[in-house]
């Protein structure tokens, strides 16, 4: 084994030579080194973008929301709150609601979603980070106050100089009978408006935040509720929580956590980040070409040495291990290098910032190293790298013989 070792470093390593085979061999660690620089800076980029849609959203929605299995209100003086307040691991529990509105500012108008919250929701949302004009104010002593999603913002073309006028917000009234007069098939309220917040589109062009009591009151659903929000401890297991949470509140209740609430979104980037990476690994595979060629080569021209091997007495499966060995070394030394670059670049990416997002809610390009990729990118590449060493020293030697029967 040291011999085998020895020589294939020398084969590898020889300062001296530099014919077609050595250029070729190095090509080889150069092409596998790039792949595994690849997968390591894609996977960690895709990392990034999941913790800041994560982070993004967990600055909107719950942690855990509760809602009415049938029906889209309950009633919330029935709802067991004090119990799940004393479950371990709830920091905030708080009630909103949420219904279709018109909108109207000026002589522009919207639909939107109209969510009426607690004080509770400011505290345990990070949405006071996430504001581009004005505060994150519902109310004070005297007045009640909005806080819109930038897109709404943009629909209505409010300014910041047109926060002193009111938003009048329109919403069906309930009752069996039809009207065609406005005035009586709506309540309409109006409320200034106290700033303007911008997590993403999905939020930004959809929703309007009130006061509980004034969206009750404008819905006429005094002591209802359409949902409950929980915010959690922090390091607490969301899907335990959620368990414990349903058994309290029963089957009338559907409790869902902040990765059920918004599945497809995090399904999709998971999928993505692993698309990505069969695809990296499908051109680590063209790359293995090369190692195949280089050691097919190798063994072709080292013909002379592999006969004064089996003269010395050197077994056939010395020889094959030698060259084996050699392709070994060309991979491992091309992912090494490759991983460790990459993880220098990421490193780089995360504390300086080599790559800036113009125009974008982070300054720079998020990346993330998750230790765990690092162990399937080099398990992929040595993998390949196996079969891109074993396929040209058994099937060459063994087709042409160059090896001998012995």
């Amino acid at each position: 084994m040291k011999l085998a070792f020895y020589i294939a470093k020398r084969y590898l390593f020889a300062k001296k030579s530099q014919n077609v085979i050595t250029v070729i061999s190095r090509i080889s660690v150069v092409g596998v080194a790039i792949g595994s620089l690849a997968l390591v800076v894609v996977l960690s980029a895709f990392n990034g973008l999941q913790n800041l849609v994560e982070s993004l959203y967990a600055s909107f929605d719950p942690d855990i929301r509760i809602t009415a299995t049938l029906g889209k209100s309950f009633s919330y003086d029935s709802f067991p709150s004090e119990k799940i307040k004393k479950i371990k691991g709830v920091k905030y529990i708080t009630k909103t609601i949420e219904e279709t509105a018109l909108l109207k500012f000026e002589d522009k108008q919207t639909l939107a979603t109209i969510k009426g919250v607690e004080n509770e929701f400011t505290k345990m949302s990070g949405l006071d980070s996430m504001m581009v004009e004005g505060n994150l104010v519902l109310k004070d002593a005297d007045n009640e106050f909005c806080v819109l999603g930038y897109g709404i913002a943009n629909a209505l073309q409010m300014k910041f100089n047109g926060f002193s006028k009111p938003i009048w917000i329109y919403v069906p009234k309930r009752s069996k009978s039809v009207s065609f007069n406005p005035d009586q098939a709506f309540h309409k309220r109006n409320i200034l408006t106290a700033g303007i917040f911008s997590v993403n589109p999905d939020f930004d062009n959809k929703y309007i935040l009130v006061p509980f009591e004034f969206a009750a009151q404008l819905l006429q659903l005094e002591n209802k509720a359409t949902a409950v929000e929980i915010g959690s401890e922090k390091n607490v297991d969301l899907e335990s929580l959620k368990n414990e949470i349903q058994s309290i509140v029963g089957a009338n209740y559907t409790v869902q956590t902040r990765y059920q609430i918004n599945e497809l979104i995090y399904k999709t980037n998971k999928t993505e980040k692993w698309v990505t990476f069969l695809i990296l690994t499908f051109i680590l595979i063209i790359a293995a070409f090369n190692i195949i060629s280089s050691l097919t080569m190798l063994i072709i021209d080292k013909t002379k040495d592999i006969w004064i091997l089996k003269c010395l007495g050197a077994s056939k499966n010395l020889i094959r291990l030698i060259f084996f060995t050699e392709g070994i070394f060309i991979n491992l030394l091309g992912a090494l290098t490759g991983i460790v670059i990459g993880t220098v670049i990421c490193l780089l990416q995360q504390h300086v910032g080599l790559l800036r997002l113009e125009g974008s809610i982070v300054e720079y390009y998020p990346v993330h190293i998750v230790p765990i990729d690092f162990l399937y990118i080099f398990i992929t590449v040595f993998s390949i790298g196996l079969f891109a060493s074993w396929y040209p020293v058994r099937v060459l030697t063994k087709k042409y013989h160059i090896i001998g029967k012995n």
